[in-house]
């Protein structure tokens, strides 16, 4: 068996562009690539906006349930109530106030200290408030206490509420229901 190398005196030609078809293909391919890379950028920022919101709307409302804990716990008694108000007579016998704005959706805490009153807004962008009065005892069969109506015996203080806020226009990260029941430590059994 014999090889032989042959040459050729004509050249080929190399093609020197690519067709229109391979074009359109390659601009289809390069868009999907973009759209996708751009969805995903704006998933993940939307994602880490709320995240941080979320974040934040947690970090208030505990800073907010630490206040009303400690003082409706070292509180001498329950001066007034209602569902939106509630007054607590502090050691020195002065009053602190919460009291819930359902238009402005705030939680305010009015108080006073050698002599001069200071409002301070606990909680904003709060949806739902509610304070409820009850004893130490409880139901028979069950974990609840015994609601009543009259500060006076008033022994433990329930606060619930809920807070929301909007991400670009819509309204997202509700927190779930902050709820407390806190019991007047000072206060006779």
């Amino acid at each position: 068996m014999e090889c032989r190398i042959t040459f050729s005196k004509e050249r080929s030609r190399p093609n020197s562009g690519s067709t229109l078809p391979e074009a359109i293909i390659a601009i289809g391919v390069t868009a999907m690539l973009v759209v996708a890379l751009c969805s995903f950028t704006v998933f993940t920022g939307h994602n880490f906006a709320a995240l941080f919101n979320y974040v934040d709307l947690d970090d208030v409302n505990r800073v907010a349930m630490d206040q009303i804990t400690r003082d409706v716990r070292q509180a001498n008694m329950v001066s007034s109530y209602a569902t939106n108000r509630l007054t607590l007579q502090d050691s020195d016998g002065l009053p602190i106030i919460y009291s819930y704005n359902a238009t402005n959706k705030t939680l305010l805490r009015t108080s006073t200290f050698n002599g001069v009153t200071s409002t301070k807004t606990i909680l904003t962008e709060c949806d739902k408030l509610k304070f409820e009065m009850a004893q130490r005892n409880t139901k028979y069969g069950g974990y609840d206490v015994v609601p009543i109506s009259n500060p006076a015996l008033c022994k433990v203080v329930n606060v619930s509420w809920l807070c929301s806020r909007k991400l670009l226009g819509i309204k997202e990260n509700t927190e779930s229901v902050q709820t407390a029941r806190i019991v007047i430590r000072k206060q006779g059994t």
